[in-house]
């Protein structure tokens, strides 16, 4: 019996929207046993990339090599003219564009706050599964300069940009392409380290009927570790972890959300 108790839907393929999440591992079997046992993840092999899958969807890669962090990927209509326009945006480029086996071109970038994203151009037919237990449910940038970001990202993938919070005790903004929001940004406060980097976390769906902290207390028993206990935010009960390697994500209840502030709208300094 699989412990999903709800399919994922697919992606709408927006440009600058998610479309992958993948963490390069360098022991595919603890891995596979790991998220297997949190998740309940299948698999598939894509000429020798295995995709991880939820309830027959495709929701995540784990591909061989030097382990590595979640990494998202966002769609773009042209993965060369995006690795152009990061790099005279300011950003790097860290891998150049280039053909994979599943039919897709993407590049992966840092922009000028340090923090490390990929883009790719995927078909039409591309099935990227989102909302279902074990599937994607958000992603964020934290970073220490969330005005630099703002303006990065806004250019370079058109986002409407909408700031959460007084933008002082609370700096979060929301990233949306025609009327949805796709990305979050946070900016980085004294509940972080002192110098942890600017970087992306990738969140995965719990269900409501198993929950946040479920969730956490199988990552214990699994060998990873709780980094941040379960908390309940305006848009659902959130525990950051690690697992048995090391790698951070964090994991998200929908479902149970608490009162949030106002939103307010953000001048668009590339509004024309």
């Amino acid at each position: 019996m699989s412990i999903a108790p709800n399919t994922p839907q697919l992606a709408p393929l927006l440009s600058g929207s998610p479309c992958w999440v993948e963490r390069t591992v360098d022991d595919l079997k603890g891995a596979i046993e790991f998220y297997t046992g949190l998740f309940g993840w299948h698999y598939a092999d894509d000429a020798g990339y295995t995709v991880a899958m939820v309830d027959g969807v495709p929701v995540a890669g784990l591909p061989q090599g030097d382990p590595d962090e979640w990494r998202l990927y966002l769609v773009t209509p042209h993965a060369r003219a995006t690795a152009e326009k990061a790099f005279h945006l300011g950003g790097s480029v860290l891998r150049n564009p280039e053909d994979a086996a599943d039919h897709t071109q993407s590049t992966v970038i840092a922009d000028p706050t340090g923090a490390v994203v990929g883009f790719r151009h995927v078909p039409p037919d591309w099935r990227f599964g989102t909302g279902g237990h074990g599937a994607y449910a958000w992603a964020e940038l934290n970073t220490r300069d969330g005005a630099a970001a703002d303006e990065f990202f806004g250019e370079l993938c058109h986002y409407d940009i909408t700031q959460i919070g007084d933008g002082h005790r609370l700096d979060y903004a929301s990233w949306s392409v025609e009327g949805t929001e796709v990305i979050g940004r946070q900016k980085m406060g004294r509940e972080f380290p002192y110098g942890e980097r600017s970087h992306w976390m990738v969140y995965f769906n719990a269900a409501p009927e198993i929950g946040t902290d479920s969730v956490a207390y199988r990552v214990l028993e699994l060998g990873g570790r709780v980094t941040v206990e379960p908390y309940d935010t305006p848009f659902g009960r959130i525990t950051v972890v690690e697992d048995h390697a090391g790698m951070a994500f964090s994991v998200i209840d929908q479902s149970r959300v608490i009162e949030a502030e106002p939103r307010t709208e953000v001048d668009d300094p590339f509004d024309d």
